[in-house]
């Protein structure tokens, strides 16, 4: 990497940052809205929907880890990433709009339509988004700034991701005369596949061109022969061993299955155990926005004051704390009842801040793996920044899957009806849905701090790595 890269402008950050919507836009509809539509709209067997995504994943395992170490060592005129950002902008768009346009198949035609299609996107977004954020740390080296970029990453991805949900509750899915239940109609879901598209298309294409010329200054792979997946597969277990890496990766594991878990059984607890109103789980939506910039504005101030593991667990004590504490409240009858109009800004209060505080603990979180990395090239001599990235990136996209899985068995533990009116819940399943969630979510949250504070790269450690390399680089 040159010394002469030039400073990262707000233009540059933005436009890296705004890249992240490709990612945020489809997870949002795979997690929101795919089984939904598919399931009920399309008409495919709710657990062929299920299985298609379960198998989409586990293609995931092996393709994550695989870009990531292929971009690590791409040689080209455009540098390591840039080539697959570019390559992945159309056949994500294509792909994504084909998902949301199914022809008119039987059961069996439906599931490989939508297999192959979960699989399609789901690789093709893995050779955007994991290359795309492996540039991270190539684009600065500073430990503070790096929390400022990640920061900005992460806001576009909650905000696009979010933006798609409040256009299709808000105008997409909603009742006309063809279609007298909102969430069933069909030309909603597709015209929200043409939108999708083009956002994801557009975001890839201002990421890749508006960190283009920062090109030369990225750090450019030796020439290697690398011969067999034996080297390869060697090569990603010494880079992965790291052990500061492991506590990062358990800690995203134990939070993508307590994000997941939540996510999973949200609309559950404020249909049924809150009571909330159609209008109120609209508005509930739209203050992500706020969120995502409480989240953008704290991460680095927190940073810059405390460091990046003390802020995560700054961060995750406060939000942790924060978010089944209505919960835990009410199963001890000390919140306002349900219709009382003192309920909903007093919970919506707690989750506005407490998921900014999430968001904010992600992007540090996130901007640790990329200290790894000069950690990792002095043990090594290798720069893997895709591969510590596609790890995490995994974790990432595993959440809906493990959050599924644990909100099953909630559900299952509490015999929880299936598509039964608010009335017809009884309170006691209602009391046990909210008393197995809260402590669920506080072990959760709780096994992750515990192992973020195995992490042991602070900045002085960092900058030490930093000087360390230009040292071995200058008597080379």
């Amino acid at each position: 990497m040159s010394s002469t890269a030039p400073k990262l402008g707000l233009w540059t950050k933005v436009a890296y940052g705004f890249g992240a919507s490709a990612y945020g836009i489809k997870e949002n509809g795979f997690g929101y809205f795919l089984l939904l539509y598919y399931g009920t709209v399309v008409g495919l067997e709710p657990g062929l929907v299920g299985l298609a995504i379960l198998l989409a994943l586990v293609v995931d395992a092996v393709s994550d880890p695989v870009v990531g170490y292929w971009s690590d060592n791409y040689r080209s005129r455009w540098g390591r990433r840039h080539p697959f950002m570019y390559a992945a902008a159309i056949p994500v768009a294509v792909s994504y709009f084909l998902l949301w346009n199914p022809p008119e198949w039987g059961q069996a035609g439906l599931f490989w339509y939508l297999l192959m299609l979960a699989i399609l996107i789901r690789t093709f977004i893995t050779f955007y988004e994991t290359p795309s954020s492996a540039l991270m740390p190539e684009l600065t080296q500073d430990y503070d700034e790096r929390t400022t970029v990640q920061a900005w990453r992460l806001f576009f991805a909650w905000f696009g991701g979010n933006l798609m949900s409040v256009l299709m509750f808000g105008v997409l899915l909603v009742a006309t005369a063809q279609y007298p239940v909102g969430t069933l109609n069909r030309d909603g879901y597709q015209t929200y596949g043409i939108i999708a598209s083009v956002l994801i298309f557009a975001a890839i294409m201002v990421s890749a061109v508006g960190t283009h010329h920062h090109i030369p200054h990225l750090r450019k792979p030796p020439e290697r022969d690398i011969r067999g997946l034996k080297v390869v597969f060697r090569e990603l277990f010494e880079t992965l061993g790291e052990r500061s890496f492991m506590a990062l990766f358990i800690a995203t594991l134990f939070g993508a299955v307590a994000t997941g878990l939540t996510a999973a059984l949200s609309f559950l607890m404020l249909t049924y155990f809150w009571g909330f109103s159609a209008q109120q789980i609209f508005l509930w939506t739209a203050l992500v926005f706020i969120s995502a910039f409480l989240g953008l504005l704290i991460a680095p101030r927190m940073v810059r004051r405390f460091g990046k593991k003390n802020s995560v667990v700054i961060f995750g004590t406060i939000a942790f704390s924060l978010a089944p504490m209505p919960v835990i409240l009410r199963l001890f009858d000390l919140m306002p009842a349900n219709g009382d109009p003192l309920l909903f800004p007093l919970v919506v209060t707690f989750n506005t801040i407490d998921l900014g505080l999430i968001i904010a603990l992600q992007a540090v979180l996130y901007s640790m793996v990329a200290d790894l990395v000069e950690q990792s090239e002095l043990k090594t001599g290798r720069r893997s920044e895709g591969v510590f990235f596609a790890a995490i990136t995994f974790i990432r996209k595993a959440n809906q899957g493990l959050g599924a899985f644990a909100a099953g068995i909630v559900l299952s533990a509490i015999s929880f009806p299936q598509n039964a009116a608010l009335e017809d819940v009884p309170e006691d399943t209602i009391w046990q849905l909210g008393a197995l969630l809260a402590p669920s979510q506080l072990l959760l949250w709780g096994c992750m701090i515990l192992a973020v504070s195995r992490y042991k790269i602070g900045k002085a450690q960092h900058n030490a790595n930093l000087a360390e390399l230009a040292k071995i680089k200058s008597d080379s």
